[in-house]
This record gives structure tokens, sequence and C-alpha cells, in this order.
């Protein structure tokens, strides 16, 4: 059975009307009945004694508290809630992995009529969604590693920097992401970025990041890295950093940065 649907069944029994002498926590009533019985007499006039009987019958109700809900906890609270996914998939909306396509579609459209800004804002949109771990790792699936990085290499600045941006969200402590970076080849470009000198700072600075997060803890980015570097002049090709080693990243990472600084200060001096 499909998840969505399994989780709609679960929530659709939690909050179900109770069933008869059941009350809305789970807990079963109880019910008890007592019945009293009174006798009076009354003397008449004619010296007769006239007997009367009273019957009166209560009935209380109880309720088992072994079923209610933990204390501090309401019995909505401590019922499942239904996550953006399962509210789509009720009521027809989109899944989070269409509007992850949708995106893509948007930014890479061939539609003249789709300017600039909307493209910029379906970026951000998609940075966003791809902040989820569960998205990030969904990228593979819906086959937009290789769109993404091909943004690295658009003819605006602003493109660029946005799909760097994504780039480094979506493999920031994630192995998994990670390994798929290095294998559509996604190192190279944003090694690329990060040094030349052509480029925006904010480009770079955002390809660095990137970089950073691709290469922490992940030893096959971190030797991809190093040799991309080193193939540009930034670094020796054949050292070996430890990816697992937090102080050799930041000095391969502290490197590039203090480069772009150092290019910012000179362009603004001039």
């Amino acid at each position: 059975m499909d998840r969505n649907l399994n989780s709609l069944l679960k929530w659709g029994i939690e909050h179900s009307a109770p069933a008869a002498g059941e009350q809305p926590n789970g807990a079963p009533a109880t019910t008890t009945t007592t019945t009293a019985t009174a006798i009076t007499a009354a003397p008449e006039a004619n010296g007769d004694t006239t007997t009367t009987t009273t019957t009166t019958t209560t009935t209380t109700t109880t309720t088992s508290a072994v079923a209610a809900a933990p204390s501090g906890m309401s019995s909505a609270a401590s019922r499942s809630q239904l996550n953006p996914e399962i509210i789509a998939a009720l009521f027809g909306g989109p899944s989070e992995s269409e509007l992850m396509k949708a995106a893509i579609e948007v930014i890479t459209s061939a539609d003249a009529d789709v300017d600039a800004e909307n493209r910029l804002i379906a970026f951000d949109n998609f940075e966003q969604l791809i902040e989820s771990l569960d998205n990030a790792n969904n990228l593979e699936n819906l086959g937009l590693w290789k769109p993404l990085v091909g943004l690295l290499g658009h003819g605006d600045a602003e493109f660029r920097r946005m799909a760097a941006w994504c780039v480094g969200t979506a493999v920031q402590n994630n192995e998994r992401t990670q390994e798929r970076l290095v294998a559509v080849g996604g190192i190279a470009p944003l090694a690329a970025l990060a040094v030349a000198d052509a480029e925006t700072p904010a480009v770079r600075r955002k390809a660095i990041y990137a970089l950073s997060s691709a290469v922490r803890n992940y030893q096959p980015a971190m030797d991809e890295t190093v040799a991309q570097l080193g193939q540009l002049g930034h670094g020796g090709a054949g050292s070996k950093v430890d990816a697992s080693d937090m102080d050799a990243v930041d000095k391969v990472i502290n490197g590039l940065r203090n480069k772009v600084n150092e290019a910012a200060a000179a362009s603004t001096a001039v």
C-alpha cells in the first residue's frame, strides 16, 4: 500500500467517532444504577392509616482513566498528525516531489514568456524544498541532479549563484547526496567557479560553500576537489587531505575564501 494512503487510513481510524458506550479518548463508560424504596404511613381523618410506597432510581456514569491520554497531553495531541504530503494526497494538491520537478522545469524552461524574476523565485522555492533531507535524497529519483549541476554553467551570474547554493544545501551533512554530486561530475564546475578571477564574488562564495558541504566527512569528494584545484593551479594536485580532519578541511576552504576576499578588496580599491 502507498505510504501516504496507509497514513491516511491510520489518521481516519484515529479520528473516527467513538463507538457506543465509549468515551472520545477510548475509555469505556461504566454505568451504576441504584434503586431506593421508601414506605411512609399517614393517618386518615377516620382513624385509618394509609401506606405510600416511593421508589427512587439513581444512575451514575463513570469513566475509567486507564485508556486516557498521558498527563499533560490532550487526546487531540496524542493522535498522529498529517504531514504536507498526506494533506496533498487528501485534497489533491501537488506533492513536494512534484513541486521540485515543477521548479526545475520553470528554471530551465525554453519559454521566453517565463521571465528571469519568476525563474529565480522558482529557484528560491527549490532551495527551500531541498532543505528537507528526504527531498534532497529524492533528487536522484526525480532525475534532477544533472539539470541542477548544469545550471552552474548558466549565462546569468545570479543563476550560477543559486545553483551553487542549492547544491550546497542538498549535500550538507548527507553522504548519499555527496556521493551523487561526485557521480554526476559536480565537483569540477564548482571548483572552477570558486577560483575564477572573472567570476563575481557572490558566485565564488556560494561555490566555495557548496564545496565545503560536499567534502566534509566524504573522502571521494575531498580527493576530487583537491585534484580539480590542483589542475586549476590552486594547491598541490598530489596532496592528500583527510576529509574527517576539520582543521585540514578548513585550511583548504578558508584558503579559497581568502582569495575571494582579496580579489573583492582589490576591485573595490581600483
